[in-house]
């Protein structure tokens, strides 16, 4: 890996520059590092990848955490890719140019923006103050201290109202991530209350979802079903309230609106896992309006390139092809990435970008500890503990090591193999 201070900028050497150490940015970066021809700079506000989609795991302690976020100097190990600490302060596209926080700039002959998303609290009073998010390993990690808290005081506390609340988690929002959010606390919160010497069955979770069903991104009503079954029949509680658009969050209690009635639940914990929004620097950039869609985002041609910017490509979070659009999860977000990667080693080739070809393998959802739901090619679904098997393996193949030489050597399943369950 390359330091900084290697990096040639002029004009005949000007460096790729990719903004964001996501899926996206990161497969970019990865899929570049055999092309000589330019300096490759990755720039991120952390030292670790986050495997987001394992955040559950982490906080199940069902994984570890230097499986889900490995330092970048690690994953970037003896290639030319120069990684960067730092937070993008402007982007300035007609000069070329890139500004951190730190007062560093790099000049760029293609840019890649992979900065993702960030939480959007919707104007709610309260809701950024009171409510916790789920993003990082930090957020898994106090996340869980803050539930672990919980429990301890609700063993402590003679007030029924009291415990009640304590014991009591609100997740806004009934999405894949909502949805499993409760999946896993629903497992989680028993095991770690019932050596308190405390009654699981006191342990109740509650969905606010404001529209009318759970999953409302997911095209398969089998999923919905399975995920919907999940939730029911387990030692603690899970509570789905659809039609209730939350109004306020104090402090230890979530304020919402359903059916034309004004409702107080009282929760000590309150996870933030709806609404989203796209970076502030990408929002800044001098993008036509009729070049972004109606969340925002930058609008992309199907090779990913910016209409108005052909030396700049963005996928992700951050980007919408509307001519193929695609949900925002990390087997389209890293395909993306390596289809980035692609039309620049054309471009440089003097040759014609083509268009990104994403191709999604199936529907990977966490359905309790060990457990998950597996829908393979949008045809076969299986669940349970060899479900989760085939998520693990799925979502770690994708990693690059050390993740991935996990995977090897605890002979995960691999896409061959699923092909041979599933006989396809």
């Amino acid at each position: 890996m390359r330091s900084p201070a290697e990096i040639d900028e002029t004009n005949d050497a000007l460096p790729i520059v990719i903004l964001g150490g996501g899926f996206g940015g990161l497969f970019a970066a990865l899929h570049l590092r055999d092309s000589h021809s330019r300096p490759i700079i990755l720039i991120d506000q952390s030292w670790n990848f986050v495997f987001k989609p394992l955040l559950y795991e982490l906080l199940s302690s069902e994984v570890k955490l230097e499986l889900i976020c490995p330092r970048y100097d690690a994953l970037l190990h003896k290639s030319d890719i120069t990684f960067v600490l730092g937070t993008v302060e402007v982007i300035d596209l007609d000069q070329k140019q890139v500004k951190l926080d730190s007062g560093l700039k790099y000049s760029y002959r293609n840019l890649v923006l992979a900065l993702g998303s960030t939480t959007s609290y919707l104007g709610i009073p309260g809701a950024k103050e009171h409510t916790r998010s789920f993003r990082t390993a930090y957020d898994a990690f106090a996340l869980g201290q803050h539930l672990r808290n919980r429990l301890q005081l609700a063993t402590q506390t003679e007030d029924i109202e009291e415990r009640r609340a304590l014991l009591t988690v609100a997740i806004v929002g009934a999405g894949a991530s909502g949805v499993e959010m409760a999946a896993t606390l629903v497992d989680l919160l028993p095991t770690w209350y019932i050596p308190l010497g405390g009654n699981p069955q006191e342990i109740r979770i509650v969905i606010l979802q404001r529209g009318s069903e759970i999953l409302k991104e997911s095209t398969s009503d089998r999923l919905r079903e399975t995920a919907q079954s999940a939730l029911k029949g387990r030692t603690a509680s899970v509570e789905v309230l659809l039609g209730s658009e939350v109004k306020a969050v104090d402090p230890g209690a979530v304020e919402f609106e359903r059916n034309g009635q004004w409702w107080r639940l009282a929760a000590a914990t309150v996870v933030w896992i709806t609404g989203n929004a796209t970076h502030p620097v990408i929002d800044a950039l001098p993008i036509a309006p009729e070049n972004r869609d109606k969340y925002n985002r930058l609008q992309v041609k199907p090779t990913l390139q910016l209409p108005e910017f052909p030396e700049v490509f963005a996928a992700g979070d951050c980007a919408i092809n509307l001519l193929n659009p695609q949900p925002a999860i990390a087997q389209v977000a890293y395909q993306q990435g390596a289809a980035i990667a692609h039309n620049i080693k054309a471009l440089i080739g003097g040759k014609s970008p083509t268009s990104a070809t994403v191709n999604l393998r199936g529907t990977l959802m966490k359905v309790g500890l060990h457990e998950s739901a597996v829908e393979i090619f949008d045809r076969y679904e299986i669940k349970g503990q060899l479900g989760q098997a085939i998520r693990l393996a799925t979502y770690l193949e994708l990693m690059p090591t050390p993740a991935r030489n996990f995977v090897n050597r605890t002979e995960w399943f691999t896409e061959e193999i699923l092909k041979r369950i599933v006989g396809v």
